[in-house]
């Protein structure tokens, strides 16, 4: 009796978490995406890059000035948003996050040996561990769409964090829409 109360309680967590995971699906609608700038680098002194294949312009045109340094410092740049929001029990990518996932994999393509982390969290409802299915999922989804677009997978780090590092700290729709996404993060 012992040793199959030991064996249900090995299974059950792996069918829930396998039950949950399902193929990453390109949405045909939008959500918001978070800006957010990184801190610039005055070490860094990387040319611009040229529009890629994929129709993505990595850099926005330059101003009066002109942007000189890493993309990833550029404020005007997609490559400074760095945060993919999601719908609810979703792990469907909208089309206005699109073009940021895009523009992140023609940088990673250009730049074989520089790689990134894909982190996936979901707001507060649900199960700890369907929440974590879930954010895999998201994080997968944005994989996914990185390596159609000529990203190796050796550049590519997938980590579910679920519920566990909210944003947001309320319990309402706006707190849990900010709690339900993907953050790409890149080296230091």
């Amino acid at each position: 009796m012992k040793m199959y109360a030991k064996l249900l309680a090995s299974i059950v967590p792996v069918v829930l978490i396998v039950g949950c995971t399902t193929t990453p699906k390109v949405a045909e609608k939008s959500a918001p995406v978070e800006e957010r700038a990184a801190p610039a680098s005055a070490s860094s002194a990387a040319t611009p890059a040229p529009a890629t294949s994929t129709g993505v312009e990595v850099l926005a045109a330059p101003d009066k000035g002109g942007f000189k340094g890493d993309p990833l410092n550029d404020p005007a740049s997609l490559l400074s948003k760095r945060v993919v929001f999601f719908e609810f029990d979703s792990s469907e990518i909208k089309d206005d996050a699109r073009p940021i996932i895009e523009a992140h994999a023609a940088y990673l393509a250009e730049r074989p040996k520089v790689s990134i982390t894909l982190e996936g969290h979901a707001d507060e409802r649900g199960s700890r561990e369907y929440n974590l299915a879930l954010g895999e999922r998201r994080a997968k989804a944005v994989q996914q769409l990185m390596q159609i677009k000529g990203v190796s997978s050796k550049q590519l780090d997938v980590v579910s964090f679920g519920e566990e590092h909210p944003v947001a700290l309320g319990h309402d729709e706006a707190a849990w829409a900010q709690n339900r996404r993907v953050e790409l993060v890149y080296p230091k």
